[in-house]
């Protein structure tokens, strides 16, 4: 049996990867999970692998856990779908999107086809570099559920109040500047009209 070897790399922190050995019968949740059981992130979120180019313009996609549109437009599912089905290329690319409700991005590039070392276990990690980013999204937000509306409502009412800017206010503080500014002005070079 064939062995390929992926390296997924977190777009955002190019110097940080994984190299991951996975058989060619194996499926695309049991890279989807290995990818998370080296990064420490939680897996069952909804995600996705897309067949990809060199310059890795997202192709077919296949979903772990897919919303009720993409099941309906009959999107592949990651453990129905062997490895081997996409691998066209001793070069293939696969963008992943991990967790649609707070996406992060990953480029999962085979590197290497080898064949299988008896008495070695697939899937395995082979290499490991760098530390895997702490992501909110992962780490401190649990996925959203119906039960969770009043819990979203307070942490969009934080959000507002951190980094939201009431308009209201931003117009007003610039009219008491400019109306400052004018009366300085006039101070400044001799009062109003009646000095004309």
């Amino acid at each position: 049996m064939a062995v390929y070897r992926f390296r997924v790399t977190f777009e955002d922190y190019e110097d940080v990867y994984r190299d991951i050995d996975m058989p060619s019968k194996g499926t695309f949740l049991e890279l989807h999970h290995e990818i998370h059981k080296c990064t420490g992130y939680n897996a069952e979120v909804s995600s996705s692998f897309y067949v990809s180019n060199d310059q890795w313009k997202k192709g077919t996609e296949i979903a772990h856990l897919p919303n009720p549109r993409k099941k309906e437009s009959g999107v592949l599912i990651m453990e129905d779908i062997r490895l081997s089905k996409f691998i066209d290329d001793p070069h293939q690319k696969f963008y992943y999107i991990y967790n649609f409700d707070r996406p992060y991005d990953f480029h999962v590039e085979l590197i290497k086809i080898l064949k299988e070392e008896d008495g070695k276990e697939y899937p395995s990690l082979f290499k490991s570099v760098g530390l895997a980013p702490k992501m909110a999204a992962a780490a401190n937000f649990p996925v959203a559920t119906d039960d969770d509306d009043e819990e979203d409502d307070v942490v969009d009412d934080i959000a507002t109040e951190e980094y939201g800017v009431d308009d209201e206010d931003e117009f007003d503080l610039m009219d008491d500047d400019e109306e400052e500014a004018g009366e300085e002005e006039q101070q400044e070079f001799g009062g109003g009209e009646d000095d004309y």
